[in-house]
């Protein structure tokens, strides 16, 4: 006979537990290789064709709290060499669109010099990179109706 709880029936309950099990692996494995399949192993010299369309073209700013500034991960010495390298930039690609990455402790007058240096420079489409994360005004550990400076 089926066993069922004292030999008595057959079994009707399902342990789902190694299908959650199995699942979360097959899952971990999937977040894991999609990097992989994202991002091209081989370099790949792409044929030309006259109904291609253009690729967008970034242009990385990167400020950090340190005082170093990167454009597309090299460093470069301050906003003067911003705007060389973003003139350069320009110059290959019309369209070209500017992504300034400041840390939470970078002083507000050097994003309005590396905006600047990007405006002078001849670049229109700037954006601002953040994360997604609380709302605004609200800092990390901070209740909703609290102001910075209060204390319960």
């Amino acid at each position: 006979m089926a066993g069922g709880v004292g030999g008595r029936g057959p079994i009707v309950g399902i342990n789902i537990t190694p299908l959650v099990d199995v699942t979360l692996v097959l899952l971990i494995i999937f977040i894991i290789s999609a990097k992989v399949v994202v991002t091209p192993a081989v370099p790949v010299d792409l044929p030309r064709a006259a109904s291609g369309e253009a690729v967008q073209v970034i242009f990385s700013v990167l400020l950090t709290a340190d005082g170093r500034w990167r454009v597309n991960g090299a460093r470069v010495a301050g906003a003067a060499a911003l705007g060389a390298a973003a003139r350069a930039a320009l110059r290959e690609s019309p369209e070209l669109q500017a992504v300034i990455q400041a840390d939470g402790a970078v002083p507000h007058s050097r994003v309005i010099a590396a905006l600047d240096a990007l405006r002078v420079a001849g670049v229109r489409r700037v954006a601002f990179a953040a994360l997604p994360g609380e709302s605004p005004g609200e800092s990390p550990g901070e209740s909703p109706g609290e102001s910075p400076g209060e204390s319960p």
